[in-house]
C-alpha cells in the first residue's frame, strides 16, 4: 500500500536535503509495527512504502540465532561495541548498522561456505536502549538511554517544586524522550518541535521532521508521538513575542510540562519566601501565593522580575502590578522556573524608615512619628 499525501492543515512539514517531509498518522494495523513512514516526493500513490526506517542493528542489542536442522549452530548473542556478534565456527560477523533481514543474509552467505543450503533463523529477543539526544527548550538537555521496559518512569521535576511522575510502557516515543528531560520550559514554542536522524544507518544522510504538537493540545489538528531511533536529536524551539494566555494554559497543563514550578518573592509581600506554582502562572498568581502585596507598604507600580539566562547572566525587569492584566502581557508575565520577584517599598514607608534611623540618636522621646509632625507644621 503506497503513502499519500496529507493535508497541510494537519502537519508541519520540514525541509530536509532537497525534499519535504512529514509524517503521516499510522493507520491501525498498518506494516512497520507502527511505525509512520515520511511521505517524499518520490513517493506516490502505488509505490512501494519506505523501508529505510527498519530497525538496525546496533551495541546492546540481543538475538538469537539458529540454522534449521542442523545441530550446535545456535547462539543467543549480543552486539558487541565494535558491532560485532560472535557465532559458532564464524566467530566474529560485524552486524552493526544492519536490518534483521540484511543481518541473516550476510549470515546465510558466510554459513555457505560449510554447509548446503543452510536456512538461517535470526530473531531480535532484546533490543538495545534507545539513546537519543534532547535539546532546546526542555528543562535539562542533554544525552537519554530510554529502555523498552514494560513499565518505565520520567520525572518532571524543578528545584524547589514537587516531582511529576510519568509513567510509561511501550517503544520509546518522542514525548517519553521529552519527560525524560524534565519538560517544556515556559518559552517552549510547541508548534515548532524537530525531529532529526539517520535513516539509512550511520553514513547516511540525516532527514529532519517538524511537528505542531500545540495544535493537537488546542483540538486544531492531529500529529503523531513518533516512535524514536537510536541516535535521534530532538529539538524544541523557543518563543518569540507574547503568547496568548489559551496557548501558555493548555501547554501548562499538558504531559509535556511539570505541575509545578518554584518562584521566590521577596519584599512587601505578606508572606515571603519559596513559593510554588503551577507550570506557566502568572506574576499576579506567584504574588497572591505570596500573601497578596502589604497594602501600607508596598509600591504596585515598582515591581522587579529577575531571571536567570542560559548565558549566567539576569535579566531585570520593571513591571507594574495589575492584577487585571492578561496572562502573558507585559505586566503579567509567564513565570519561569527560578523566576525572583521583589516587591519595592512605596515612597513614605521608605522616607519613614530613612528618617526613624536619622533621629534614631536622639532617643526615645523624639520618634519618627513626631518628627514628622513637627516638620509638616500646623
Amino acid at each position: 500500500m503506497g503513502v499519500s499525501a496529507l493535508p497541510q492543515a494537519a502537519f508541519s512539514q520540514a525541509q530536509t536535503l532537497t525534499q519535504r517531509q512529514a509524517y503521516p498518522i499510522p493507520a491501525s494495523g498498518s506494516p512497520n509495527g507502527g511505525i509512520p513512514l515520511p511521505v517524499t516526493a518520490a513517493h506516490s500513490s502505488g509505490s512501494d512504502p519506505d523501508r529505510s526506517l527498519r530497525y538496525r542493528l546496533g551495541p546492546g542489542d540481543r538475538v538469537s540465532m539458529s540454522v534449521f536442522k542442523v545441530e550446535g549452530y545456535s547462539a543467543q548473542v549480543e552486539v558487541l561495541s565494535d558491532g560485532t556478534i560472535n557465532l559458532p565456527r564464524l566467530n566474529s560477523v560485524p552486524v552493526a548498522g544492519l536490518t534483521l533481514d540484511q543481518a541473516q543474509r550476510k549470515i546465510t552467505q558466510l554459513y555457505a561456505r560449510y554447509l548446503r543450503r543452510p536456512l538461517v533463523y535470526l530473531d531480535l529477543i532484546a533490543p538495545r536502549p534507545v539513546r537519543v539526544t534532547v535539546v532546546g527548550e526542555v528543562q535539562k538537555p542533554g544525552y537519554y538511554s530510554i529502555s523498552q521496559d514494560s513499565s518505565r518512569t520520567s520525572s518532571l521535576g524543578n528545584v524547589g517544586a514537587p516531582v511529576t511522575t510519568v509513567v510509561s510502557s511501550g517503544w520509546p516515543t518522542l514525548v517519553d524522550a521529552v519527560q525524560r528531560a524534565g519538560g517544556i520550559t515556559a518559552t517552549a514554542d510547541l508548534t515548532n518541535v524537530t525531529l532529526t536522524r539517520q535513516e539509512g544507518g550511520p553514513m547516511s544522510a540525516q532527514n529532519s521532521y517538524q511537528f505542531d504538537f500545540l495544535a493537537t493540545l488546542l483540538g486544531q489538528a492531529r500529529t503523531v508521538n513518533p516512535l524514536l531511533m537510536d541516535g535521534d536529536i530532538i529539538e524544541i524551539a523557543k518563543l518569540d513575542g507574547v503568547v496568548p494566555n489559551e496557548i501558555l494554559i493548555k501547554a501548562g497543563k499538558s504531559n509535556l510540562s511539570a505541575d509545578a514550578i518554584a518562584v521566590t518573592v521577596v519584599g512587601e509581600v505578606n508572606a515571603p519566601g519559596l513559593k510554588q506554582v503551577r507550570s506557566n502562572s502568572s506574576l499576579t498568581e506567584a504574588v497572591m501565593a505570596a500573601g497578596d502585596l502589604n497594602q501600607v507598604r508596598a509600591d504596585a507600580n515598582f515591581i522587579r522580575l529577575l531571571r536567570m539566562q542560559s548565558d549566567g547572566s539576569v535579566l531585570s525587569s520593571r513591571l507594574r502590578f495589575d492584577p487585571a492584566a492578561p496572562l502573558g502581557s507585559t505586566n503579567n508575565p509567564a513565570l519561569q522556573n527560578g523566576d525572583v520577584i521583589v516587591v519595592a517599598r512605596n515612597g513614605w514607608t521608605t522616607f519613614n524608615q530613612r528618617l526613624a534611623q536619622s533621629v534614631e540618636p536622639l532617643g526615645p522621646l523624639l520618634n519618627a512619628a513626631s518628627l514628622y509632625n513637627i516638620l509638616k507644621g500646623p
